[in-house]
């Protein structure tokens, strides 16, 4: 049965993580996988976390299955968290959502969802996009398109391209946007440029589908959401799908939100039962564990505090990482100007390399991120960052 089957290539990124492995190179660097990392290297559990862990053990009863649609004071504090607490849509009762398996479950629940609606349905997506978007949406049987957004030469977004595409999309086709921190490249819309985004969705009727992964890590947790919920408090219909993943750093608990705005509280009922039914069909119940934790701490005024307070930590020093990265960059006699690093966010970061300069570095210096140039930001530290400047000074 199985000897039709051909082999397939390694995922570049974990590929890249085995490389890394195998290295022997003591003074080898990591910037592939999007994992933060603090000074050490490590990936820590979050002080609010690990409370919470221990406030869950103390007091849970039973491990037999949640509720189909999740963890529902998860669900209520992560909507009113990207939402907001005055949100018109949650006031109404307009949205739909499930706790799903990480922010790829919440993608994928979704995908399957609008196939439900249509099978001709279109989904655009960036140039660049996240490279896992394609998959995960395209393997539901949608038709996947693409809008310029990224120029590698100028390191700058292709606005004026971006919605000369995006005024041809066709009524009910969907766009993905990165709510913020835009993986791989790290360049984010402008509240003015959202505000463009939210007119040409009015006038072409499509339906936004925003990927919020990496809230808190660009210019803060409320700062990040305003994409989302500018197009989330004028437009009938929007899609979203959210991630604890990055900002709780509860990667391998894999907690992820997806949920629906809907034009009224009737077409909610119905999306919440083909939501549910779709979530039944590929995994049944979602687990509890993540979702409890980050019900714990969003509903505990201090463990909240103390868990925005990391996240703020975070957030500023990864934009003090790149900084560090930029100055040694010129103090290594880069001739090019790297100063767009420092004006990007979030995690990840295009450095607009070649490819070739990219597997050059790899050989030679044993620094590792994938051929597109896009590095993990939080994968730099202060006793490595000199020695990556130089690196890539060296084969630029």
């Amino acid at each position: 049965m199985f000897n039709v089957l051909p082999a397939l290539a390694p995922d570049p990124i974990l590929g890249l993580s085995a490389a890394f492995r195998e290295d022997t190179n003591p003074n080898k660097i990591d910037l592939g996988v999007g994992v933060y990392k603090d000074e050490q290297g490590n990936t820590p559990i979050m002080d609010a976390v690990a409370k919470a862990q221990h406030k869950l053990l103390d007091e849970e009863t039973s491990k037999t299955y949640i509720t189909p649609q999740g963890v529902q004071g998860y669900i209520d504090n992560m909507l009113n968290m990207i939402l907001g607490n005055d949100s018109p849509a949650l006031l109404a009762n307009r949205v739909a959502a499930v706790q799903a398996p990480g922010g790829c479950g919440a993608l994928r629940v979704l995908a399957e969802l609008i196939k439900r609606c249509g099978g001709d349905t279109k989904v655009w997506v960036s140039d660049p996009t996240w490279a896992n978007h394609i998959p995960l949406i395209g393997d539901a049987g949608l038709t996947l398109e693409t809008y310029p957004y990224f120029d590698k030469e100028t390191a700058s977004i292709r606005f004026d391209a971006m919605m000369e595409t995006l005024r041809t999309i066709n009524k009910g086709d969907v766009v993905l946007l990165h709510g913020c921190c835009h993986n791989p490249t790290g360049a984010d819309l402008t509240p003015a440029q959202w505000d463009e985004v939210l007119e040409v969705a009015k006038e072409r009727e499509f339906v936004p589908f925003v990927d919020l992964a990496y809230l808190g890590f660009g210019d803060g947790l409320t700062e990040d959401a305003y994409g989302l919920r500018l197009l989330a408090n004028n437009l009938p219909e929007v899609i979203i799908a959210a991630s604890c993943s990055k900002n709780f750093g509860l990667y391998r608990e894999r907690v992820g939100l997806a949920a629906v705005v809907t034009q009224d509280a009737a077409q909610k009922a119905i999306v919440q039962s083909q939501i549910q039914s779709v979530a039944r069909g590929i995994y049944s119940m979602p687990p509890s564990y993540g979702g409890a934790l980050v019900n714990i701490i969003l509903s505990d005024d201090t463990l909240r505090q103390n868990w925005q307070n990391e996240v703020e930590a975070m957030r500023v020093r990864m934009q003090e990482l790149r900084s560090l990265l930029v100055k040694h960059l010129h103090e290594q006699g880069a001739t090019r100007d790297f100063s767009f690093v420092e004006k990007q966010k979030g995690m990840f970061s295009y450095l607009c390399i070649t490819p070739e300069q990219v597997r050059e570095v790899r050989s030679k210096n044993s620094v590792y991120f994938v051929d597109s140039s896009r590095v993990n930001i939080a994968g730099i530290n202060k006793s490595n960052v000199e020695t990556l400047a130089k690196a890539l000074v060296s084969v630029l």
